[in-house]
């Protein structure tokens, strides 16, 4: 069973992001499964690294948008993204030392930051981007 599962209601009606919250959604169910079955830290490092990757993408992609448009909550929003990634980059970090172990409390963390990003933050923006023609 999946850890997060998607519905339409974490739809933004933007299908480029949505199709990329359905990829970070899927990196974090992949997480979730591989120490679910104990998978090794190499398996275990390279799907957090792709999570990482993914995410800074992402944000990207949002971040260029609240630029071109002007979105007035793009500040904002942005540092809510740079704290996410502070807080992903630390553990892996500690992960990569040793220090660190994909549990189920980090688990939780991305899933309830995800799903709360998704349903609050990015859903703000949904209206306005749909309003200048990104759909």
């Amino acid at each position: 069973m999946a850890l997060i599962t998607w519905n339409n209601n974490y739809s933004v009606n933007i299908k480029e992001i949505d199709s990329q919250h359905k990829k970070l959604v899927e990196l974090v169910n992949e997480l979730y499964d591989n120490m679910k079955i104990g998978k090794g830290k190499e398996v275990t490092g390279k799907i957090l690294n792709d999570l990482v990757k993914y995410t800074e993408s992402h944000f990207s992609y949002e971040e260029e948008l609240f630029k071109k448009f002007k979105y007035i909550e793009g500040v904002k929003h942005s540092q809510e993204h740079a704290q996410l990634l502070s807080k992903v980059k630390s553990f892996v970090k500690d992960f990569d030392s040793g220090k660190g172990s994909v549990s189920v409390d980090l688990l939780n963390f991305l899933k309830d930051w995800l799903v709360g990003h998704i349903g609050n933050s990015d859903k703000k923006y949904s209206q306005f981007l749909n309003s200048k023609g990104v759909s």
